[in-house]
């Protein structure tokens, strides 16, 4: 095992002056390319290594990142007397058995395996598709993928390596006529396989199109009506809405949200089951540990819309009387990890499409997203793409839209979960600084009645 005999050696005699101590090495290696308008911007390869050092001592927390392995004996001591220095109540960590294991990449097709003239060929063919299209103004396109390998120790006698690949690419098509700028595209991305950004001649041409289009479509008025979200939308509102109400630390530090997320809750009907975790395989913010040597887990929420769980590291879980779940994360060495959310998802109902469909007179189907904000539990998010539904029938396009709400109010109106779950992979998560953490979400199609929605 690559470093377990610096990291233990540099941890022998940290237990005597520290309640805890833990060191996480990383070697990462990272390929982007993107594109501004018709040329390419950036193409950059760079490799990275580092580390850092977290120590607790009667509850107060030191940390120590650094770029060089030498010496890091230096570096504990420094974290450990952090820790003493503004420690002075009592240390809380909930029980994690100490593993020893060796993990793996999941891989498919590795992209280290592509040559970067290959990668920047495909990319280069994207970004002619797009300006192909007539009426096409602007695009972006970015292409990204990262190989991270961490050793992970502790005092506990945890010593774990694990490896990690990822591949993302974003690519958007603008439109303009005069002042009016529309724009239309889609984020997509893997574990271990570079093949998710291949064939994809028809999207891209789709999505320079729609932008086009979208520049006749109409603004829909604003105002409460039926909304029915495609699977990618409903996979970024349980994660945006309800997920991070579900972290341990938001929840334990904010009184609000403590009066608010209390287990037994009710939300909603028994259709309304969410769940996150780790433990799911093959997907973006899947991992066999977290960055606390923690084992992955698949932690339910919701269960028959009632609150069951939250998301805890070892800290929230024992603050709050609980297990830990395995949601510690960093986004890199220089960042000691917090509370964070994996693969986010609404289970999968019995509804088909045509039954949320039915009986919809004046309604709208929302695909596809491009942004959004939450304030404790008010949201608003923005639709990708918007299309009028008639008499259970989805119609012709409109102008994405806003939608607006208050969270409990929302999961009491979503009155019908689909049957055909679908997973969002283009994402990352912000928090604490740390973005864009891999993460994936997924829903099926949901109803939501009463949905508050504006031109966006």
């Amino acid at each position: 095992m690559k470093y377990r005999d610096r990291i233990e050696s540099a941890l022998n005699g940290s237990g005597g002056k520290a309640d805890y101590c833990e060191i996480r090495l990383e070697e990462t290696d990272n390929t982007r390319l993107t594109y501004r308008g018709k040329s390419l911007d950036t193409i950059a390869q760079t490799s990275g290594l580092g580390g850092n050092v977290r120590a607790v001592s009667k509850g107060g927390w030191g940390f120590a990142s650094f770029n060089s392995l030498d010496d890091l004996k230096t570096k504990v001591a420094e974290a450990v007397a952090q820790a003493r220095a503004v420690g002075g109540v009592k240390t809380e960590l909930g029980e994690v058995e100490p593993h020893v294991d060796v993990v793996p990449a999941h891989i498919v097709n590795d992209p280290a395996k592509i040559s970067l003239d290959e990668k920047k060929r495909l990319m280069d063919h994207y970004n002619d598709l797009v300006w192909s299209v007539d009426g096409i103004n602007s695009a972006d396109i970015v292409y990204g993928d990262t190989s991270r390998k961490t050793f992970f120790g502790n005092s506990d006698g945890a010593y774990i390596e694990q490896h990690q690949v990822h591949v993302i690419s974003r690519i958007s098509a603008q439109a303009r006529d005069g002042g009016d700028v529309q724009q239309a595209g889609f984020s997509l991305g893997s574990q271990g396989d570079y093949d998710v950004v291949r064939d994809l001649d028809d999207d891209v041409i789709d999505a320079a199109k729609r932008a086009v289009a979208l520049l006749s479509a109409k603004s829909i008025d604003g105002g409460e009506r039926t909304v029915i979200l495609d699977p990618v939308l409903a996979g970024v509102f349980v994660h945006e809405a309800f997920g991070h109400l579900s972290e341990g630390d938001n929840v334990y530090e904010n009184e609000k949200l403590r009066e608010i997320m209390y287990m037994g809750r009710k939300f909603g009907g028994k259709h309304l089951n969410f769940t996150d975790g780790a433990a799911i395989p093959g997907l973006r913010g899947s991992f066999k540990y977290d960055d606390e040597g923690t084992p992955a887990t698949r932690t339910a929420l919701v269960r028959e819309g009632v609150l069951v769980g939250r998301l805890h590291s070892r800290e929230t879980a024992a603050k709050m009387g609980e297990t830990p779940t395995g949601n510690a994360r960093a986004i890199g060495y220089n960042f000691p990890p917090i509370v964070r959310m994996t693969n986010t998802i609404i289970e999968a109902g019995e509804a088909n499409l045509d039954d949320l469909l039915e009986g919809v007179d004046d309604g709208v189907y929302v695909r596809n997203w491009y942004g959004g904000m939450t304030q404790h539990e008010m949201f608003t998010f923005s639709s990708g793409e918007a299309y009028m539904i008639r008499k259970g029938e989805i119609q012709e396009a409109v102008r994405p839209v806003m939608l607006t709400g208050n969270l409990f109010e929302t999961l009491k109106n979503l009155d019908g979960v689909g049957n055909d779950l679908g997973m969002n992979q283009g994402g990352g998560c912000g928090k604490g600084g740390q973005m864009p953490l891999p993460v994936s979400n997924g829903s099926p199609h949901i109803r939501i009645q009463n949905c508050l929605i504006s031109g966006a």
